[in-house]
């Protein structure tokens, strides 16, 4: 879903690798293998690490995870899932929310969504209270 979130057509990805649209979908959806050099050479178009394609494979499968992806897999909240992230609605949010172009107004929209959704059970899990997640100033004495 990297392809999506970057706004990249098939028909785009394809011309970048030499491919057709459809040799691309079948890449997408499990029907054809992917040689080595092609998916490194998929990693430099999408600007994402190799490992990025293996995120998803079962535990007994990692041989070694390296540091930064391990931490990155910690800081996920417990309660969402990485295929919530691959959706493409989850996508379109994003794209969307990031096209708002007033600060202000993105802002409220981010915070109306916080309103809505209710607590977050990670931080309450935590014992931190929402929204504490900046540091307060101190006045020197």
């Amino acid at each position: 879903m990297r392809r999506t979130l970057l706004g990249m057509t098939q028909e785009k990805l394809g011309e970048a690798l030499g491919l057709t649209f459809q040799q691309v979908q079948k890449y997408e959806r499990g029907l054809n293998r992917i040689g080595s050099g092609r998916l490194f050479r998929l990693s430099q178009i999408l600007d994402v690490p190799v490992s990025f394609f293996f995120d998803d494979l079962p535990e007994g499968l990692h041989y070694q995870v390296p540091e930064s992806v391990a931490a990155t897999a910690a800081a996920q909240p417990e309660n969402i899932d990485a295929e919530t992230f691959a959706r493409r609605e989850t996508i379109e949010l994003v794209r969307s929310y990031y096209r708002i172009t007033d600060l202000v107004t993105r802002r409220r929209v981010f915070e109306l969504i916080k309103s809505v959704a209710g607590p977050d059970p990670v931080r309450k899990r935590r014992g931190r209270p929402p929204g504490s997640g900046k540091k307060q100033r101190t006045q020197p004495s």
